[in-house]
C-alpha cells in the first residue's frame, strides 16, 4: 500500500513522499522525485529573452535619427555621428564592469538600473537644444545603460543556469536583440516620419521602463535560489558569495587575458563585427538609402527584416557552435559578410528590388552570428572569467561600431556618398576571416586567465 503524503518542487522535479506498508507492520517513508517537464533554467532564460527585446528599442533609434537632427538643429552628420559613437563604447566599455557588478549585486539589480538609466536619458533627449546634451544624453546615459544590457547579461545568465546547450541559449538570447529591433524599427520609423523624432524617444524610454517589473519580479540570480541544479549539470552547485571590488576584477582579468594571443584575436576580430554590423549598417543604412531616393519608412522596414533573418541566423548559429569547430565558423561568417558588403553600394536604388532583398535576407542571417562562436571560444580559453573576458571583447566590437558611427557620418560629409565605407568594411571582413583562423585551440586553465 501507497500513500501521498506531501509534495514540493525543487531541481526542476517534484518531490514526492511515499509512505509504505511493510510486511512486518512497520510504515517506511521514502522520497519519490516525478520529473516536470521543463527546467526552471529555460524560464529564466525566457525572462531574459523579452528583456532584451524591451531594451532593444533603444538600438533601433539612432539610425532614424541623423536625417531629422540634421534638418531641425542644423548639425552635421559628423556630429551626430560622434553622440552614436559615444554611445556605441559606452556600449561595449560598461559591459565587463556590468558583468562583475552582477556577480556583486546579483543580475536583476544591474539590469533594473540600467533600464532605468536608459528611460531617464532617452526621455531626456526631448528638451536638447544643443548637439553636447545629444551627447550627455543619447551618448552618455544611453550607452551606460545599453553597456549594462549587452551580451555580457546573456553571457551570465547562460554561464550560470546552463552546462549544456549554451551555444544554442547563447544564439537565442543574441537572436532577442534582433527581435527587438523587427518589432520596433517600423513602429519608430513611422512615429519620426508622422508625428517627429520627440515622440519616438519617448517610445523608447516607456519600453524601457516597462520591463523593469519583469525582471524585478520574475528572473533570477542563480539556480541556488531556487533550489535547482543548472540546465544539464550532474551535480548541484552553490551559490558563489557575491565578489566585491568589482571594478578592480574586471581589470584584473583584462591584464591577464591581454597577455594571450587568442585574447587579441578574438577583440580585432570583434572590433571588425561591430563596424560591420551596428556602426555601419545599423547606423548608416537607413541615410544612405534615402540618399538614393528611397523612402525612410522602406528602408527602416529593410532593416526589420535583417532582424527577422538574424533572429534565424542566430540561433543556427548556437545549434552549429554546439556541433562544429567555431574558429571555421568565425571564418565563414566574416567571408561572406564582407562579400555581401562589397556589393551593397550597387543595390543601393530608389525603390526596393530583388537583389536588394537578397542581400537583406543573407545579411540578416549573418548579422550576429558571429556571438556564440565568439563566446564559445571565450568559454573555451577562459573558463569561470569568460563572462567578464567577453565583456572586453564586447568592449572592442562596440569601439569598432563607435569609429565607424563618427567615420562613415565623415565620409558622407566628406565624400557625398557611403560608398567607400561599404568598401573598407569589406575589406575588413576578409581581415577578420583570416584572423579567426589562426587562433589557437589548446584551451587555458579553467577558472582563471593565465598567459
Amino acid at each position: 500500500m501507497t500513500a501521498v503524503s506531501g509534495a514540493t518542487a525543487v531541481s526542476g522535479t517534484a518531490a514526492v513522499s511515499e509512505t509504505t506498508a511493510t510486511p512486518g507492520g512497520t510504515r517506511s517513508v521514502r522520497p519519490a522525485r516525478v520529473r516536470l517537464r521543463f527546467h526552471r533554467a529555460w524560464f529564466v532564460a525566457a525572462v531574459t529573452f523579452v528583456t532584451i527585446i524591451g531594451a532593444a528599442a533603444f538600438r533601433s533609434l539612432p539610425g532614424l535619427l541623423i536625417d531629422p537632427l540634421h534638418q531641425e538643429f542644423g548639425w552635421s552628420r559628423g556630429t551626430i555621428g560622434a553622440a552614436v559613437s559615444i554611445n556605441l563604447a559606452l556600449y561595449g566599455l560598461t559591459a565587463p564592469f556590468a558583468a562583475a557588478l552582477m556577480d556583486r549585486f546579483g543580475i536583476r539589480r544591474v539590469v533594473a538600473v540600467a533600464l532605468t538609466v536608459i528611460a531617464v536619458g532617452s526621455g531626456a533627449t526631448v528638451w536638447m537644444t544643443a548637439a553636447w546634451q545629444l551627447m550627455l544624453t543619447w551618448g552618455l546615459l544611453v550607452g551606460l545603460g545599453a553597456g549594462s544590457m549587452a551580451l555580457a547579461f546573456a553571457a551570465t545568465v547562460t554561464n550560470r543556469w546552463f552546462t549544456e546547450r549554451r551555444g544554442l541559449v547563447t544564439g537565442i538570447l543574441t537572436a532577442a536583440s534582433a527581435s527587438g529591433q523587427l518589432i520596433f524599427l517600423p513602429l519608430l520609423s513611422w512615429i519620426v516620419s508622422e508625428h517627429d523624432w520627440r515622440p519616438a524617444a519617448v517610445t523608447v524610454s516607456l519600453a524601457a521602463l516597462a520591463v523593469v517589473p519583469f525582471v524585478w519580479l520574475l528572473l533570477r540570480d542563480h539556480p541556488a535560489d531556487v533550489g535547482l541544479k543548472p540546465y544539464g549539470a550532474k551535480e548541484f552547485v552553490e551559490k558563489p558569495a557575491p565578489v566585491r571590488g568589482a571594478a578592480r576584477r574586471a581589470m584584473t582579468v583584462l591584464f591577464s587575458a591581454m597577455r594571450t594571443g587568442p585574447f587579441w584575436l578574438l577583440a580585432g576580430t570583434f572590433a571588425i563585427c561591430g563596424a560591420s554590423t551596428n556602426g555601419l549598417v545599423q547606423t548608416h543604412f537607413v541615410p544612405a538609402a534615402h540618399d538614393h531616393g528611397m523612402p525612410i519608412t522602406a528602408a527602416a522596414s529593410l532593416l526589420a527584416v535583417i532582424g527577422v533573418f538574424d533572429v534565424l541566423g542566430t540561433i543556427a548559429s548556437g545549434w552549429f557552435t554546439d556541433r562544429y569547430e567555431p574558429r571555421r565558423l568565425l571564418a565563414v561568417y566574416y567571408a561572406f559578410r564582407g562579400i555581401s558588403l562589397l556589393f551593397l553600394p550597387m543595390l543601393l536604388a530608389p525603390s526596393v528590388h530583388l537583389p536588394m532583398v537578397f542581400f537583406i535576407v543573407f545579411y540578416g542571417l549573418d548579422w550576429v552570428a558571429t556571438v556564440p562562436p565568439t563566446l564559445a571560444l571565450c568559454r573555451e580559453q577562459y573558463g569561470d572569467d569568460s563572462a567578464i573576458v567577453f565583456g572586453w571583447v564586447l568592449a572592442s566590437h562596440q569601439v569598432g561600431a563607435a569609429l565607424v558611427a563618427f567615420l562613415g557620418g565623415v565620409a558622407r560629409d566628406t565624400f557625398g556618398s557611403y560608398d567607400v565605407v561599404w568598401y573598407a568594411a569589406g575589406a575588413l571582413c576578409a581581415a577578420a576571416a583570416l584572423m579567426s583562423l589562426v587562433i589557437r585551440r589548446r584551451p587555458v586553465g579553467r577558472g582563471a586567465v593565465a598567459a
